[in-house]
């Protein structure tokens, strides 16, 4: 397997990604919107002077981004393999000389890099205009960046897409639909979910050591998950009987 192959197959997967205004529009559009509208309730918390509200609501919002990075690139995961095959652009990419695992990184790829930066500009507009709050919110200092900031964006959000990925990949070597395969990878949110709910009701606190841990568990899924999608992807399979 070499990195040229799989990065030229993810620059004819972004340039592919690009003409479809639809994944692109919600990869670009939910982060920011996530971004302006959260970061005006916490301004209500913070013109009530609540610390500890403040605090969770702020760890919180930006647990979001996390489920965010679990949602967004299974749409484009799941489009590459099953959307492709319907489309029958597929097939050609599958009888080139290319390995499984080329074409599963080229893909990865192109379904990784999209929605993590996206998250990543909405996360960073967030905590922006979130300082801003505190500052003329008469509270006097900076609550971003932090660290408990840093771990669940630069360790949990890349962690939760490759997933997310891995899932899609998974389902859409499965399944023919792109629509059952969407839904079928979108409900790998639902644990992530459950961790905000938990968060929210003080079960489970946004704290480093908690964080790490479930950056640990997270790391090991997925490289399970990656195992398990080398696997599932069949090229003869999808050449033969995909019909």
């Amino acid at each position: 397997m070499t990195a040229w192959m799989s990065w030229k197959i993810a620059h004819k997967e972004l340039k592919v990604i690009r003409r479809k205004r639809s994944i692109l529009f919600y990869t670009i559009v939910l982060p920011l919107l996530i971004a302006v509208v959260f970061s005006f309730v916490l301004k209500s918390q913070i013109a009530n002077g609540i610390p500890e509200t403040i605090s969770l609501g702020a760890e919180s919002i930006i647990y979001l981004f996390v489920i965010l990075a679990t949602v967004l690139p299974s749409t484009i995961a799941a489009y590459s393999i099953v959307g492709e095959k319907v489309e029958k652009t597929l097939e050609p990419l599958l009888a080139t000389p290319t390995t499984d695992g080329e074409i599963l990184l080229g893909k990865s790829i192109a379904s990784f890099i999209p929605p993590v930066l996206s998250v990543w500009v909405g996360a960073s507009i967030f905590m922006s205009l979130t300082d801003y709050f505190f500052i003329n919110g008469g509270l006097g200092y900076y609550y971003f960046p932090n660290w408990n900031a840093g771990v669940m964006l630069l360790l949990l959000v890349p962690l939760a897409a490759v997933l997310s990925i891995e899932v899609a990949v998974i389902i859409s070597s499965r399944v023919s639909d792109v629509r059952g395969a969407n839904q079928m990878a979108g409900l790998m949110f639902i644990p992530f979910v459950a961790v905000f709910f938990a968060g929210a009701e003080g079960i489970f606190t946004f704290s480093i050591a908690n964080l790490l841990i479930f950056s640990v568990i997270l790391l090991f899924t997925d490289a399970i998950l990656f195992l398990l999608s080398r696997s599932t992807f069949n090229r003869e399979e999808i050449l033969t009987k995909w019909k």
